[in-house]
């Protein structure tokens, strides 16, 4: 037996570019060895790897779940260096490297015929126990294909802080493990067990408040495949967006994607409008569509010109040098610019850039992802949403209603143009992704005024009023959108005065009947849905 060749154990179910890794590490010296479709893979790209089965004195056993579950390839990979001389005496050789990646059980959950056993028999238990035993041995354990360069690179260049490398790559692999395992705890429990296994991306310098230490963001095992991802956000200027950055950035995609998945179901004629949204301290504060970008832009930032200074803003269309400049100036004193501490987009020009970097400081976060180029119904959130209580979490169905002007539960009381229309899923857009209790009033493709985060329904419809009214805005002819039933008619009544003529709200309340009657008499137009299906409570 040779002691001096290093060995590779390859076992892969998605055999794309493993032979190109396993061609460079025979060229570094490595002995290979495989499992039965990983040696056929390789073998066809004209390279020898070992059979598994002759590495562990049998073949694969029980309709081949039995391949690499061994007690010589587990003391192969567990054996301290002490333990060297009791392996040589036993015939078993050294494993330095394991290459794992597991059978896709998240796959094999979702289909919609998945029941018990094809879970069962999806679900990979050699791999877990491979990459365990490497990582506790501490081998290189290489878990998903993107390291494999990495692996490679770190080996030609001299194996640099080996401890710290292997360290890295030991606790991703138990990271995959652990979310492994709990996909299949989750089926088998039928959701009586459940959690979240993440690996940090970002560090923010503190938490929400600068004598919180942050721990960072962290992207959930599983997710990494939405295209609309925090981690798939690619920094393009400005320094790490911070703690309170990341949950603005977080309600602009919820704002947005309803926005767009609005818009896609009602307004087929007006799929590719731009879009704009403004959020600070966690709501959104300005919010247009349009034909044209600078019309949005304007249109955003002066919804609420105060608000909006210091806010995060998110588009859905490339932002060149002369948006930016809106951004910044538009309806600013001559000489002045707003400050914004974050910017996302699908792409930035460089001129864009270089205008949004606040110099002194970088705090102007710009962040691109071309995913937001295409929304629609199928950009929403659809992963289960967790909120922390104390000694546990919250779990619930994501935020994945959206309103449809055509359904039949949706009952209209007056005449709405088309114009309205649009207004009204702006509104709704807007306020059902803002902290409860909401009015939102908007007017010809843009938000007035969000009365957010109010205990007294009434009490919104009265700081919906006076934000637009401070900011120079006038109501008539304006629609609102209230995220669930009035419980009176003073909500309505505050509206009514303001010159709002149009309200879109939820059916429910013991008052249902006066409100329709009242806003008969005043000729505002109002859509009903039932509150049962369209409720927008958000943020508790």
């Amino acid at each position: 037996m040779d002691t001096t060749q290093k060995t590779a154990l390859l076992s892969v179910f998605h055999k794309d570019g493993i032979a190109d890794f396993a061609r460079e590490l025979v060229a570094l010296g490595y002995r290979v060895i495989a499992s039965g479709g990983t040696k056929r893979a390789l073998e066809e790209a004209g390279i020898f790897a070992e059979d598994t089965a002759a590495f562990v004195g049998g073949q694969a056993i029980l309709g081949h779940r039995v391949v690499t579950i061994s007690r010589e390839i587990a003391a192969g990979l567990l054996a301290t260096e002490s333990d060297r001389a009791e392996l040589m005496q036993l015939g078993i050789q050294w494993i330095d490297l394991v290459c794992v990646d597991l059978y896709p059980l998240q796959e094999a959950i979702a289909k919609p015929e998945a029941n018990l056993e094809s879970v069962i028999e999806s679900t990979d238990i050699g791999g877990p126990l491979l990459l365990r035993a490497a990582a506790k041995g501490q081998r290189l354990v290489v878990c998903e294909a993107a390291d494999r360069t990495r692996v490679i690179s770190w080996l030609k260049a001299g194996e640099p802080e080996r401890e710290k490398f292997i360290r890295g790559l030991a606790a991703k692999a138990e990271g995959v493990v652990a979310g492994y395992a709990l996909l299949s705890a989750r089926f088998l429990s039928e959701g009586g067990i459940d959690g979240t296994v993440g690996e940090k991306i970002a560090d923010c310098l503190y938490g929400e408040n600068p004598w919180q230490r942050s721990f960072g963001l962290f992207a959930v095992a599983g997710e990494k495949h939405d295209p609309l991802a925090l981690a798939n956000f690619v920094p393009v200027g400005g320094t790490t967006p911070s703690y309170n950055n990341f949950g603005d950035i977080d309600r602009c995609l919820q704002t947005i994607t309803h926005l767009g998945a609005g818009w896609a179901i009602n307004f087929t004629d007006k799929k590719n409008a731009c879009m704009a949204v403004g959020v600070k301290h966690g709501n959104p504060c300005g919010a247009a569509v349009g034909d044209t970008a600078e019309a949005v832009l304007a249109g955003m930032v002066s919804g609420n010109p105060l608000a909006i200074f210091g806010g995060v803003v998110m588009v859905n269309f490339p932002l060149t040098e002369a948006g930016a400049e809106i951004l910044l100036a538009h309806g600013m004193e001559s000489g002045k610019k707003r400050v914004l501490d974050a910017v996302l987009a699908p792409r930035f020009d460089e001129s864009a850039i270089a205008v949004l970097t606040r110099k002194k400081t970088q705090k102007c976060r710009m962040l691109a992802n071309p995913g937001l180029a295409q929304l629609g119904a199928e950009s929403l959130d659809i992963a289960t949403r967790r909120r922390y209580v104390r000694g546990g979490f919250l779990a619930q169905q994501n935020y994945t209603f959206v309103f449809d002007r055509r359904d039949a539960d949706v009952a209209v009381y007056g005449d709405i143009s088309e114009g309205q229309w649009r207004d009204a899923v702006l509104a709704w857009a807007v306020g059902t992704t803002s902290n409860s209790n909401t009015i939102t009033i908007v007017k010809d493709n843009l938000v007035l005024a969000n009365g957010v985060g109010q205990q007294a329904r009434v009490t919104a419809a009265k700081l919906a009023v006076m934000l637009a009214r401070d900011s120079g805005h006038d109501l008539a002819g304006s629609v609102a959108y209230s995220d669930s039933f009035f419980p009176f008619i003073d909500g309505p009544e505050v509206l009514s005065a303001a010159g709002v003529r149009t309200i879109i709200t939820s059916s429910g309340s013991v008052a249902d009947a006066q409100v329709v009657e009242f806003c008969k008499e005043k000729g505002i137009t109002l859509v009903m849905v039932p509150d049962k299906k369209a409720r927008g409570f958000f943020g508790h």
